[in-house]
Formats: C-alpha cells, sequence, structure tokens
C-alpha cells in the first residue's frame, strides 16, 4: 500500500508541471489497435518497443529505453505509444 501512495505522490507531482510543457509537444497520430498494443508493450515490458513497432525514429527508440531506466517514464511512453506522437519536447526527439 505504501509503494501505490508513493506512486501517486510522485505522479502527482509530474502533473503539476504539465503546463510548462504546453505547445511543445508533438503531434498525435491515430489511435489503432496497432498503437494500442504498442503502449501495451511500452508499459509492460520496457519504454521504446512500443515506438519501435509504431515505426519512430531511432533515437526517439533508444531515448525512451534509456529513460525507461527511471520506472515513471513507462506512463508517458505508453501514452506516447498509444496516440502514436511524433516529435516529442527534448529537440523534438522524445
Amino acid at each position: 500500500m505504501k509503494k501505490v501512495l508513493t506512486m501517486l505522490c510522485i505522479c502527482s507531482l509530474f502533473l503539476i508541471q504539465a503546463p510548462a510543457f504546453a505547445g511543445t509537444h508533438g503531434t498525435n497520430g491515430k489511435v489503432t489497435p496497432k498503437s494500442i498494443g504498442a503502449g501495451a508493450l511500452s508499459l509492460l515490458v520496457w519504454p521504446g518497443i512500443g515506438q519501435a513497432v509504431n515505426g519512430q525514429k531511432p533515437d526517439k527508440n533508444w531515448t525512451h529505453a534509456l529513460l525507461g531506466l527511471t520506472g515513471v517514464f513507462r506512463f508517458w511512453s505508453c501514452y506516447d505509444a498509444v496516440v502514436d506522437r511524433n516529435g516529442g519536447v527534448w529537440e523534438n526527439r522524445i
């Protein structure tokens, strides 16, 4: 129970910062069965796999895979794969 509450607190702290990224995000694609499967792979297996399934650039795949070491990044990578998002906030890569 402590782990769940800690993760909820950490996630809420990240959500507070979300408006700071307004206008710098990439463009969303379409949500398809393939992109939903890619999101599940990014969440359950490892971030970056979903981006590879969606056919993103290799540097984006590696960036997601490396940031996946943080653990919390899995949720963002899952969202990114589900909406098949192109571009991002770090030199248009993430």
